[in-house]
């Protein structure tokens, strides 16, 4: 009986295995599906941004449930975007990613944690509701997005 499961259990593993694999591979089938994918990520945190930088500049009046809410989002999506600057995904559909990003990868890699970790300090103020501990929680967001975007951003697409 044993003999008969071993090559079972192989074949089992081996199917687990590609199972596993897949998708990591199949995320993005092209090059163009993962600009895009990106693109769309960065668009979905500038809005959600914007909108609590909105009222911690005034110029919106502040309401801390919305802010809650969008920084909740934001905490979210800021997570997305990295898993689509994968190989090939430096050429294709217009995009501005410089190529800094593919040659500097663990720089790259540290400004989107520096990112992604004052994105949670907003999440943290602002489940709060703290109107100057989220002034100053969207100001550290605002200057990790700076410092990548003066990095790793071309300022037309390619």
């Amino acid at each position: 009986m044993i003999k008969k499961m071993k090559p079972s259990l192989i074949a089992l593993g081996a199917v687990l295995g590609l199972c596993a694999a897949l998708p990591a591979s199949a995320q993005f089938q092209k090059a163009e599906d993962a600009i895009k994918y990106r693109q769309s990520s960065f668009t979905l945190m500038g809005t959600h941004f914007s909108r609590i930088a909105a009222m911690a500049q005034g110029k919106v009046a502040f309401d801390a449930k919305a802010a809650a809410e969008n920084a909740d989002i934001l905490n979210t999506i800021a997570k997305l975007p990295y898993s689509a600057f994968g190989e090939g995904t430096d050429k294709g559909a217009p995009n501005r990613a410089k190529p800094e990003i593919w040659k500097e990868s663990a720089k790259f890699k540290e400004a989107a944690d520096k990112m992604v970790a004052e994105v949670g300090k907003l999440d943290a103020a602002a489940r709060g509701g703290n109107l100057d501990q989220i002034k100053a929680a969207v100001g550290g967001v605002g200057q990790s997005c700076k410092a990548c975007h003066d990095n790793y951003r071309a300022k037309e697409t390619n």
